[in-house]
């Protein structure tokens, strides 16, 4: 502090600001810069993301519509489909009445509830068929049910 004292009054504040001058261009250099440096990158990355989002996005689209395309091949007709659930569930249909709306009225008689249960399940989740509406009654025997079942395709 001495030696600043001993400068004349124009060199202290020559000195000052210098200092000021030398201390705003490190602010600059070790803050600044660097911050705005991370944010460039930053944004450049979003940018390459949101592309990259853009391509999963379209894939995603085209494997949905091949998947909906292979399972509307492969379910052939709704009557088949129902009568594939049918048979992997052992339920013996009693009558199978298409309409011409294009939905299918399905008879079971004295099946096993939990059957009957396995085999809605399978119609909406793995064949992708719409139960417009089911009468489920009780059979004679324990556990036993009468059902009416319309279905239809969704697609």
């Amino acid at each position: 502090m001495n030696w600043f004292y001993s400068r004349t009054r124009r060199e202290q504040l020559y000195l000052l600001l210098m200092g000021g001058v030398v201390s705003l261009w490190l602010i600059l250099q070790l803050a600044i810069l660097p911050a705005n440096r991370a944010s460039r990158a930053m944004a450049d990355n979003n940018v390459a993301a949101t592309e990259v989002l853009g391509r999963v996005d379209q894939k995603a689209a085209r494997l949905i519509q091949l998947r909906s395309e292979q399972a509307q091949g492969s379910r052939g007709s709704l009557t088949a489909a129902i009568s594939r659930a049918s048979e992997l569930e052992e339920l013996p249909v009693r009558r199978l009445q298409p309409n011409s709306r294009g939905e299918v009225q399905v008879r079971f008689e004295s099946v096993d509830y939990d059957n009957l249960v396995r085999w809605l399940y399978r119609l909406e989740s793995i064949e992708g068929l719409l139960v417009l509406d089911a009468a489920i009654t009780q059979a004679g025997r324990s556990g036993g049910v009468n059902a009416t079942v319309r279905v239809a395709d969704p697609g």
